[in-house]
């Protein structure tokens, strides 16, 4: 049994750079090369949906030179998939509040939706300016807006209502997250959405994973007996 959708949480770059005494950019940029590779065995699987955390809201509390290199990295990852477009069946979209981004990386991120969205490979999901609690903020307002508005009663608002307006619609929920890096906690990562995921958590420095590692997870999701709302 394999996830039809999987979530990861690339944690660890800057400890796996510290480690070799590199500057956190590296281990950034080693990163988001290791999610290029393992995006294509993820797809060679059969999973159909892959979501990961790429940069966080809290992210920009972070010194302003290691903030605008990850944009930099950003800047050159995106283009990498632009290229790889041509070449590959992946589907690209994007989450979280991407006002915040410059304009040119906007930019980028718009061309890679649009040269993807007809593909049906994996959909690849990236979480850019991304917190959960944000989500959830502005899909309130959404409905807040519509209630005004007259086109929504307060009433009418349910679990469904919701759902349909956060940034991950209308795409199913994650069935199995993955934390690299050892933390046990879910950094406001898909609040609602990781309801009822799965979860596996390794040690392993993201930018150190790999086959073997993504096979663990999935052998670990397989013999699991999978539950909701108490039901067998």
């Amino acid at each position: 049994m394999i996830p039809n959708h999987l979530a990861i949480i690339l944690d660890g770059n800057g400890r796996w750079a510290k480690k070799r005494f590199m500057p956190h950019s590296m281990g950034h940029r080693a990163g988001a090369q290791t999610l290029r590779k393992i995006s294509y065995e993820i797809e060679a699987l059969g999973i159909k949906y892959l979501t990961v955390y790429a940069f966080s809201t809290e992210n920009w509390s972070r010194p302003h030179n290691e903030v605008r290199e990850i944009m930099n990295m950003m800047r050159d990852y995106f283009q990498q998939y632009i290229d790889d477009s041509k070449k590959n069946n992946m589907r690209m979209s994007f989450i979280g509040d991407l006002t915040r981004l410059d304009p040119d990386l906007q930019e980028k991120l718009a061309i890679l939706t649009d040269i993807t969205k007809d593909k049906n490979g994996l959909h690849v999901v990236l979480a850019v300016n991304y917190g959960g609690r944000d989500e959830i903020v502005r899909a309130t307002r959404k409905l807040a807006r519509a209630v005004c508005e007259g086109s929504l009663k307060p009433d009418d608002i349910n679990i469904e209502t919701l759902n349909g307006v956060l940034d991950t619609y209308p795409i199913p929920d994650p069935d199995l997250i993955i934390r690299t890096g050892g933390d046990l906690r879910l950094s406001n990562f898909l609040l609602w959405q990781l309801a009822y995921a799965e979860m596996y958590v390794t040690d392993t420095l993201w930018p150190d994973f790999n086959s073997a590692e993504l096979q663990k997870a999935l052998a670990s999701f397989s013999g699991r007996t999978r539950r909701f709302g108490g039901r067998p």
